[in-house]
């Protein structure tokens, strides 16, 4: 089922050979440019006119009644309840752990900068809603920011046409965190209610969480009015393998991905044609299984999905760097000496029972992640994701006075030299040969 992409002996960058899933964000930025220009020009009332255009849903009020997120929790199956309770105590496990500390430094007697970490005040958290709801969604971004000491979240998720609601699981983990503030809302006009405000919804300093190319291009839109975590295009997962690894969980790892959406990614990278084929033959008889056989399928066939031959290990990594995948699976003998060789990928799953599906729900990492090849410079959604670092001067008359020199020859050297005044202002003599190093 996987297109083959021979790389034996090629010596090329394999960065332009790599499948890859072709999303133009800039023509989607223009289409849904007017419904974001439309919320901030009218706000609540350009926001209800997307929902019921889009989602086909007349909404009466846009946040959610407290009592029905209660409602929602009460309602839960104790199944689920227990899953997403094991799902929050091992993310606020591994969170609790990123929370710097504010530090001070003494850069010479009387002069230090103390860096003091500081949590975004107001955050919009983004839960999507198409092919797949994602309870796990609500608890991946509500947990660093809560680590974090975020003030204030406002979550917003697409209403359901049955409810006029969001998923009523999704409504549930919001209850089961605390989190009481929640909107009937998804799409572009979600994002741009969140980053501009409306009557019903101050506007939040930050917006986390994926969505799909409409939400990526909202984003991308308002960056600069708001923070953004990173623009998440379709799910990705590459396996680097070898032939100690089995064809049958490879084959259930990459269907487990496909399964997100028809763009989503599957890669295998291997040395051995022989798993290939494997993998290719256990792909057929497991996706004739699934209940989204259709989807599946569209995935693991598309242009950027794929099986990657290559002559070795070393050579794996390196296709595995270039294409910097958000899930990276390392299924190979000494599979964590490679996993700590790799350098560019969301995160890495290692050997054969750590599978990307555990990072989904209950590992205790976050599976909010660089997509596209952004793992290249970026990092998942994380606590340091909600906190500013803030650098506090202090320096006393005798610390001034002594790198005063410098900082007036490096003012003059860059023709500011009213800089260079502002320090020489504040010693009676003024004058920069009397002051600094002797």
């Amino acid at each position: 089922m996987l297109t083959r992409i021979d790389l034996r002996g090629n010596a090329r960058d394999p960065r332009d050979l790599l499948p890859r899933a072709r999303l133009d964000v800039g023509a989607a930025m223009e289409q849904i440019r007017p419904v974001v220009e439309a919320v901030r020009e009218h706000g609540s009332a350009a926001v209800r006119e997307a929902t019921e255009r889009f989602d086909g849903v007349r909404l009466e009020a846009l946040r959610v009644p407290p009592d029905r997120i209660a409602a929602a929790a009460d309602g839960l199956d104790e199944d689920v309840r227990a899953a997403l309770t094991e799902c929050i105590t091992r993310a606020r496990r591994v969170h609790a752990d990123q929370r710097r500390t504010d530090v001070t430094t003494q850069v010479v007697p009387g002069g230090t900068v103390t860096e003091r970490w500081v949590p975004v005040g107001r955050v919009g958290l983004y839960v999507p809603g198409g092919l797949a709801m994602y309870p796990s969604t609500v608890v991946m971004n509500v947990v660093p920011a809560q680590v974090a000491g975020v003030g204030s979240l406002a979550v917003a998720s697409p209403p359901q046409k049955e409810t006029g609601l969001p998923d009523a699981r999704v409504l549930a983990a919001c209850a089961l965190l605390g989190v009481d503030e929640v909107y009937a809302v998804g799409g572009a006009q979600a994002i741009a209610m969140l980053g501009y405000g409306v009557a019903e919804c101050p506007p939040v300093d930050m917006i986390t969480g994926p969505g799909n190319i409409w939400v990526t291009a909202a984003k991308r839109l308002l960056r600069g009015v708001v923070g953004i975590d990173a623009e998440a295009g379709p799910t990705e997962i590459a396996i680097l393998a070898d032939d100690t690894a089995d064809p049958v969980h490879v084959a259930a790892d990459l269907i487990s991905q496909a399964e997100h959406d028809p763009m989503a990614a599957s890669v295998l990278v291997t040395p051995s044609v022989a798993l290939a084929d494997a993998v290719d033959q256990e792909l057929v008889r497991q996706v004739a299984a699934t209940k989204h056989a259709e989807r599946i399928t569209k995935a693991l066939t598309g242009e950027q999905s794929g099986a990657v031959l290559v002559d070795d290990l070393a050579a794996g990594l390196r296709v595995v760097d270039a294409y910097a995948a958000e899930h990276l699976e390392i299924q190979t003998r000494n599979a964590r000496e490679l996993a700590l060789r790799v350098r560019n990928a969301g995160a890495v799953f290692v050997g054969p029972y750590a599978p990307v599906s555990l990072g989904d729900y209950c590992a205790g990492s976050n599976h909010v992640l660089p997509t596209g090849g952004c793992a290249r410079h970026s990092s998942g959604l994380s606590v340091q994701s909600f906190l500013r670092g803030i650098h506090i001067v202090e320096y006393d008359e005798a610390a001034l006075r002594d790198v005063a020199g410098h900082v007036v020859t490096l003012a003059n050297v860059e023709d500011l030299p009213a800089h260079g005044q502002a320090v020489t202002a504040r010693f009676r003599a003024g004058s920069a040969d009397q002051i600094g190093p002797a």
